[in-house]
């Protein structure tokens, strides 16, 4: 398996700027290792899959969010955090990027 331990991307900021970028690194990187399936949708993984996936998002967000999200242990579940966090930023940022 590929080093996970080198940061691929830039890390989600506590402050959700990059979120929208982040989102689609995240899925890009998890689809090239087959394990895009464990942040859409909740099913039968192997506990190695999970892990795998959980290390991998951990080590992508900012230090502050990884203390915030410590006790979460299902990949999926801090997906979801993040995504309940970030998401209303999209509302904020896609009109003002229409309009540039």
């Amino acid at each position: 398996m590929a080093n996970i331990e080198n940061r691929k991307f830039i890390a989600l900021d506590i402050s959700g700027k990059n979120y929208l970028s982040w989102v689609l690194d995240v899925k890009l990187h998890l689809s090239a290792k087959k394990l895009r399936h464990i942040i859409d949708e909740d099913n039968a993984t192997s506990n190695e899959e999970r892990a795998t996936a959980l290390i991998f998002l951990r080590h992508h967000i900012d230090d502050d969010l990884k203390y915030e999200y410590l006790t979460v242990e299902n990949p999926l579940e801090l997906w979801q955090n993040l995504y309940d966090r970030f998401e209303h930023l999209k509302a904020v940022v896609l009109p003002k990027a229409l309009n540039d």
